[in-house]
């Protein structure tokens, strides 16, 4: 795997206070990058900030408010941003609504990160040589569907994995249309899974927490660790531009496997309403 220092470099990872986001924040660290971690949980994003002598973030991504207020942090903190690595994520065993009415898996592992992005692109693109933003998704997005009419799910039964996969294929509509709007900058887009990995993600469910603790899942899982290769590895590319509007299936570039992932009819509506529910402009 490529390790190209990232000396003098500033990375903003989110969901960094475990799982991971920890692994990754600790190996940016030991290549030289500024890391700013961004957690929810005050002892645990301060604690790993520790370990990484960065600077701890904190945002809970179920307020969109929250979410203002970290990118304005964020932008106070550093004057440069280098890369961006939207890496928060959650999975709910039932419905849930954040405190913007949106159902909540939905609201963490897209609209937040998408408006999140949307405010430091500036930023990001004014980085002297060259900047990246690297969204976590699942290869669960495969048995998706995303409905532009029914974003929240209100129209159809609750199911917590179905509607875990629905938000990593709009990851996967976010990150297409992201490369596209900034052809012509200096920023790349890219996406990866990162495995089957023993993380907090899941921690809403009980029968979850009971798997991760047996002794089939640590023969079935990955480690942290393992999770985060594929982050280190988009990051640390010599040419970034080669991955630009680009899926991984772990260290493997992937054409996606689901029609609508390719749908850039899709990904560009997707945008748009997701500009709207976030107070953006198209």
């Amino acid at each position: 795997m490529n390790a190209r220092n990232l000396q003098g470099r500033t990375v903003v990872i989110t969901g960094a206070s475990a799982g991971i986001g920890a692994a990754a924040a600790r190996r940016f660290g030991e290549l030289g990058a500024t890391v700013a971690v961004v957690g929810r949980s005050q002892e645990k994003t301060k604690a790993i900030a520790a370990q990484v002598g960065g600077e701890a973030h904190l945002a809970d991504y179920g307020s969109l408010d929250d979410v203002r207020r970290l990118a304005a942090d964020l932008l106070a903190a550093h004057e440069r941003i280098d890369i961006l690595a939207n890496n928060a994520g959650a999975i709910f065993t039932g419905r849930q609504t954040s405190t913007d009415g949106h159902e909540l898996t939905f609201q963490v592992n897209h609209l937040a990160p998408f408006l999140l992005t949307n405010l430091l692109l500036d930023r990001l693109a004014s980085a002297p040589e060259g900047a990246q933003v690297i969204n976590t998704g699942s290869a669960k997005y495969r048995t998706a569907h995303l409905d532009l009419d029914d974003l929240d799910g209100t129209r159809r039964r609750y199911r917590g994995m179905q509607t875990y996969a629905t938000s990593k294929l709009a990851t996967i509509l976010f990150t297409r249309e992201l490369a596209q709007r900034l052809q012509d900058t200096s920023v790349t887009a890219s996406a990866f899974h990162p495995g089957t990995v023993a993380t907090d993600i899941g921690r809403d469910s009980a029968l979850v927490r009971t798997f991760m603790k047996s002794r089939l899942a640590k023969v079935m899982i990955s480690t942290a660790e393992q999770g985060a290769e594929p982050l280190l590895h988009l990051a640390t590319l010599t040419d970034p531009q080669t991955a630009n509007g680009a899926y991984f299936h772990r260290l493997a570039r992937e054409e996606p496997k689901n029609e609508q992932a390719r749908d850039p009819n899709l990904a560009r509506q997707l945008w748009e309403r997701s500009a709207q529910l976030t107070g953006l402009a198209p």
